[in-house]
């Protein structure tokens, strides 16, 4: 028992000594949709996005994260490559909140204990739990560019890949830069897959992606000491 002790107490030590500092700031930044209307690029950010971030920073490589990020989500078939879509002519306009909850990895130690300006690439990957407006496309619509109609409102899942680089401004100050596209455990994000089948449009069985891709600024804060005392 008391060699399971002192492992622990080495453990609580060892955690505190390294990295257990938090952040917290917010992301400001653009979306795109990737789905059944509208164009396929990966980062075609065309709708404002903002949002908060926090992290427990566990040790100099690794940290908890979450956040929470509200955005538009619009996509037009007008700026779409493939020509059917083109000539479709509808347009997308729906709205996010986002929570994630995952683990941010640094490729570098990234010490922000140090007084010295530290820079690292970085991946997170965890898991989404988001709401948005569930939208139906009419048969007949009146214009070009018709927007998509709301019928009401529905929550999903969805799996985040982020990729960035960040670099502290000071012990106190992170700024980053990051693109993330999440696969959501839908294909009605655009409204392309209601219940109803006579008004499915695009692939069936084919989930839609969303991307968010911006800064964040975050404020550093909470460094614990290790107060672990040496046995005489």
């Amino acid at each position: 028992m008391k060699r399971i002790g002192l492992l622990i107490v080495f453990f609580y030590c060892f955690l505190s000594a390294k990295a257990q500092i938090h952040e917290l700031g917010f992301f400001i930044g653009g979306s795109n949709t990737i789905a059944d209307i509208g164009p396929t690029k990966f980062v075609y950010a065309n709708s404002p996005a903002l949002g908060l971030i926090y992290k427990w920073n566990i040790t100099t490589r690794y940290a908890i994260r979450a956040s929470l990020i509200n955005s538009k989500l619009k996509s037009y078939d007008t700026y779409a490559q493939d020509l059917s879509r083109f000539n479709r002519f509808i347009a997308v306009d729906n709205t996010i909140n986002e929570f994630s909850l995952g683990f941010e990895v640094n490729f570098f130690e990234f010490n922000l204990h140090d007084d010295d300006k530290e820079f690292t690439p970085y991946v997170y990957a965890g898991v989404s739990y988001f709401a948005y407006d569930l939208l139906e496309i009419p048969l007949r619509h009146p214009a070009p560019g018709f927007p998509i109609e709301k019928v009401g409102g529905e929550m999903d899942l969805s799996i985040p890949a982020v990729v960035g680089v960040k670099a502290s401004l000071s012990p106190l100050f992170v700024l980053s830069l990051e693109t993330g596209i999440r696969y959501a455990f839908t294909d009605n994000i655009d409204g392309s897959a209601p219940d109803n089948t006579a008004l499915q449009r695009g692939a069936a069985y084919n989930n839609d992606w969303y991307v968010f891709t911006g800064f964040t600024f975050s404020y550093t804060f909470g460094q614990i000491p290790c107060y672990c005392k040496e046995k005489k």
